[in-house]
């Protein structure tokens, strides 16, 4: 069996005391999700992750390392899929240019609005252990 590799981040900013998501669309399904892609060559994760969030958003993002998220699922393609999540803080006034390619559209989210938008089951699980570590003192 194949093993697919990537790295990504849950990405919020701070509104009004509470973090607001960044949700991308797939530009090739109505999969909604959090930035992220395969693992290039002998990156590690958390480069993987920075590189992914500037090629899909523009945005230049630092990585938090204390937290990370791993899922392991199958594809329909018969190929397992091995994605570490991490955070990333932004600013409130950043501006996203996605990469039109690969996203169609974006949005910034409250926490329930986030979860209600993703597209799997496991990425609301991602978003559930997130959220709990931001809250908890991490912002």
């Amino acid at each position: 069996m194949i093993t697919e590799n990537a790295s990504g981040a849950v990405v919020y900013q701070i509104k009004d005391g509470q973090p607001q998501y960044l949700l991308l669309k797939s530009a090739t399904s109505d999969f909604w999700g959090f930035p992220k892609g395969h693992v290039e060559g002998a990156e590690t994760d958390l480069e993987t992750a920075h590189r992914e969030i500037q090629e899909e958003t523009q945005l230049d993002v630092t990585v938090d390392p204390e937290f990370h998220v791993v899922l392991d699922y199958d594809m329909q393609n018969g190929h397992h899929k091995h994605v570490v999540l991490y955070t990333a803080k932004v600013a409130n006034d950043v501006t996203i240019t996605r990469q039109k390619v690969e996203i169609s559209d974006f949005g910034w989210f409250p926490y329930s609005e986030a979860r209600a938008t993703l597209s799997y089951a496991n990425l609301q699980g991602a978003l559930d252990q997130a959220h709990a570590y931001l809250t908890a003192g991490a912002l």
